[in-house]
């Protein structure tokens, strides 16, 4: 005899984990498109945009505030700047300070590979969310509000 399932939600649509999980699916599915010329992956395009953003405001960013500003797990960063630095997007300098902390910097190949994508992914968020008109500023400011509740310190 079969084993019946019990859901809580009536359907698939009823579920918003489920609904997330596809959006996001579609969402990087969009995003590689537009990445993979630029041989990067969504999370190497990730890490650049924290790393650019940081910048601005930071001149001694490492690598813990690069895995803090992007929510993702500091060893994956670790692995992911490696990779970076191979493709001579970045480089790491001793911090002035901290003897176990590396500096990351861009490269001018690094911002210029980071300009390109970040064009090319703002006008895929644009495109991609437009549906949602005038209901986009409520829908990011739940979305933020979901991060910063179920950030793990």
């Amino acid at each position: 005899m079969k084993k019946q399932i019990d859901f809580k939600f009536k359907s698939p649509n009823d579920s918003p984990g489920y609904l997330l999980g596809q959006l996001t699916l579609l969402w990087q599915r969009q995003q590689k498109k537009v990445l993979d010329p630029l041989n990067l992956t969504s999370t190497q395009f990730v890490l650049l945009a924290a790393l650019g953003w940081l910048s601005k405001k930071n001149s001694a960013v490492t690598q813990v505030d690069i895995a803090n500003q992007s929510n993702t797990d500091r060893m994956m960063v670790s692995k992911v700047l490696r990779t970076l630095e191979k493709k001579e997007f970045i480089t790491r300098t001793e911090h002035p300070s901290d003897t176990r902390a590396k500096v990351i910097h861009l490269t001018a190949a690094g911002a210029e590979i980071l300009q390109k994508a970040l064009t090319v992914i703002e006008n895929i968020d644009i495109e991609f969310f437009s549906v949602l008109g005038d209901h986009l500023p409520p829908f990011n400011e739940y979305m933020s509000k979901l991060i910063e509740l179920n950030k793990e310190d």
